[in-house]
């Protein structure tokens, strides 16, 4: 991967060829992307550059023994950790998530459940997989040059994983850099937050999203449906139809569903707001559901995406811990019907 293929974020491109050609690497960087908006083919045109042995005009040559291992994702020196089910470790899905990789690097969050095999269950990133990232780093690197952290959805963190971590974010060894990509940065630990350069990866035109994903996600058809429901459940005060439509969301078969539906929910009233602000151009809709966001934008007060949008991800939050499904999203939906 290289920087010429990165899609939609050519000035981010530069910043970081910049950084490595200056020798002002940062010790950690998160990358705040949209599901599916390009963090991982930007981390690994970043690593690429970093170690390429010819780099040229501001990009990786591609072709020297760096660049290879770097794009096959076999550089004994870059570590990869992501969440996983249970008290597994990253290590043991490391087939899968190389050809996960391989297949499309701008995959979703869905995407990697369904390739590790995991749907339905709660991923994370545990505090036995931070201390073999403190292993790792305690050995000298393979090839003498840097190592390299690349943590995808640190906010699958626990705390005690987190916590494990932030000796080795504070006070990094020398030549050691982490790359973390967020879709909620929001819910990333402060204490690992607040140790990382934060850049915003631009969300895809709607050309370059559909190019990098010519199928919607398995779930949105059910999504968008639920999501249509309370939409027009609110706007024609529809209490009953509102709280059926809490209770399909308790229904969802996982809370990473629920979590999964809280976030599209997010998308969908992005949508409305673009729209409600004369920006519809930019709003990524599917021509089959354009009248639905236009009524929707029309007869919602210009506040609902707003107030809506942290509703929803109070509730995302919420389903992680021990709470009561049906009440949860039954108040989430008297919260939206009360804007």
């Amino acid at each position: 991967m290289r920087f010429s293929d990165i899609r939609g974020c050519s000035a981010l491109a530069d910043a970081l060829a910049g950084m490595v050609d200056s020798g002002r690497v940062p010790h950690a960087i998160m990358f705040h992307e949209d599901d599916g908006g390009g963090g991982i083919p930007l981390v690994l045109a970043f690593l690429q550059y970093l170690y390429c042995q010819d780099r040229r005009r501001g990009d990786s040559c591609g072709e020297c023994p760096e660049c290879n291992k770097i794009g096959k994702l076999i550089h004994p020196d870059v570590h990869f950790i992501f969440p996983v089910a249970g008290k597994d470790l990253a290590s043991k899905y490391m087939e899968e998530w190389r050809g996960l990789v391989k297949e499309n690097p701008w995959f979703r969050e869905s995407d990697l459940d369904s390739a590790l095999g995991i749907e339905g269950k709660q991923g994370i990133i545990s505090v036995a997989e931070s201390r073999g990232i403190i292993d790792a780093l305690s050995l000298s690197a393979v090839q003498g040059g840097w190592r390299s952290i690349v943590i995808y959805l640190p906010e699958k963190m626990n705390q005690q994983a987190a916590n494990a971590l932030l000796k080795n974010l504070e006070e990094p060894s020398e030549s050691t850099v982490f790359l973390l990509v967020t879709h909620s940065p929001e819910s990333v630990m402060t204490t690992i937050y607040s140790r990382c350069l934060h850049m915003r990866i631009p969300p895809l035109s709607e050309e370059d999203f559909l190019a990098v994903h010519p199928e919607k996600s398995p779930d949105y058809n059910a999504f968008s449906d639920l999501f249509h429901d309370i939409v027009v459940a609110i706007e024609t005060r529809d209490l009953t139809s509102a709280i059926e439509a809490g209770e399909a969301m308790a229904a969802l078969p996982s809370r990473e569903k629920q979590k999964n539906f809280c976030r599209a929910a997010g998308e969908s009233l992005r949508r409305i707001f673009l729209l409600q602000q004369g920006l519809g151009s930019i709003a990524r809709i599917p021509e089959d559901e354009m009248d639905f966001y236009r009524d929707a934008a029309a007869k919602l007060p210009k506040k609902f995406p707003r107030i809506a949008l942290t509703h929803f991800d109070r509730a995302s939050k919420l389903v992680g811990s021990n709470v009561n499904q049906k009440i949860l999203f039954s108040d989430l939906v008297n919260r939206l019907y009360s804007i």
